[in-house]
């Protein structure tokens, strides 16, 4: 490499360091200068808060507000799972109370398994099995499951459910003549509809 070449390039790095050391130093002045307005004008805006009692009233109001918005909304999300809380629990034990009056109905129907099998006698477990058929009957009433009566009734897709459709002298077209299977009302609701078969 020639003399020459290299003087070229020590004077062009030379260069390139003063550029770098002006230009940073230009850098520095422009961020004290930022900062010095940044700092100038936050103190102008404490000033004309403190010089402004009205203005100083409203930023403590703007600052209250601030403060119930955030209690509000933390009351709000508290509320919030609370009730998500207990709606599961309600969901889990909702059963409950009607599972509790069942429990006689299955004490009895065990006592009568086995006093049959002891005693070999079989009419009157037939009785005990009635007997706990209607305890139980009353206890879904009570509540609110009724059984419906299908048969003698003009067919109804709400409440019967047709399987088959018979010949029938008796009645005229679309009655339900027979019930395969009953059919249950929840309160006001069709819980199962009947299993029919209808007049065609």
């Amino acid at each position: 490499m020639s003399y020459r070449r290299i003087w070229r390039l020590s004077w062009a790095a030379g260069i390139n360091k003063e550029v770098k050391s002006v230009s940073n130093e230009q850098n520095e002045t422009v961020e004290e200068i930022v900062q010095e307005q940044g700092t100038a004008q936050e103190t102008e805006a404490q000033t004309e808060l403190q010089e402004d009692p009205k203005l100083s009233e409203l930023a403590k109001l703007a600052e209250e507000n601030q403060q119930r918005y955030l209690r509000a909304q933390a009351d709000f999300d508290n509320f919030r799972r609370r009730t998500m809380k207990e709606k599961e629990e309600l969901g889990q034990y909702a059963s409950m109370k009607l599972i509790g009056q069942l429990l006689p109905v299955v004490d009895n129907f065990e006592r009568a398994i086995t006093a049959s099998a002891a005693a070999g006698d079989y009419e009157s477990l037939a009785k005990g099995v009635d007997m706990i058929f209607r305890q139980l009957e009353q206890t879904l009433q009570q509540e609110g499951l009724k059984a419906m009566d299908a048969v003698g009734q003009p067919f109804n897709p709400e409440f019967h459910q047709a399987i088959m459709t018979v010949e029938s002298e008796e009645h005229e077209e679309g009655i339900v003549v027979e019930e395969v299977q009953k059919g249950y009302i929840l309160k006001d609701k069709v819980l199962r509809p009947a299993m029919v078969k209808v007049s065609g």
